[in-house]
């Protein structure tokens, strides 16, 4: 059971920039798939961002060219890069194994002026 810890969320102003981070337990270059996903009150969590061993990506429509998913191997870490964050971005940020059903605890992002 791979265990997963997510940081680097916060409180930013529109059109500002965060990083997360995904520390996982396990080598993530044996993990078939990873994805960033959110979930803001009172809606479902919705997948945001996923990058394969193979090295493909696939963003959902509403970060396309302001998000970027990446991994460094080494480190056993994932990481989702935003970019020009929007209010409706404000979420709980969660990372996990595409494949797997169980969920860390997440990572606030607030963007608000």
């Amino acid at each position: 059971q791979v265990q997963l810890v997510e940081s680097g969320g916060g409180l930013v102003q529109p059109g500002g920039s965060l990083r997360l981070s995904c520390a996982a337990s396990v080598s993530i270059s044996s993990i078939v798939a990873m994805g960033w996903y959110r979930q803001a009150p009172g809606k479902q969590r919705e997948l945001v961002a996923i990058t394969a061993r193979s090295g493909a990506t696939n963003y959902a429509d509403f970060v396309k060219g302001r998000f970027t998913i990446s991994r460094d191997n080494a480190k056993n870490t994932v990481y989702l890069q935003m970019n020009n964050l929007k209010p409706e971005d404000t979420a709980v940020y969660y990372c996990k194994d595409v494949n797997s059903p169980y969920w860390g605890q997440g990572t606030q992002v607030t963007v608000s002026s």
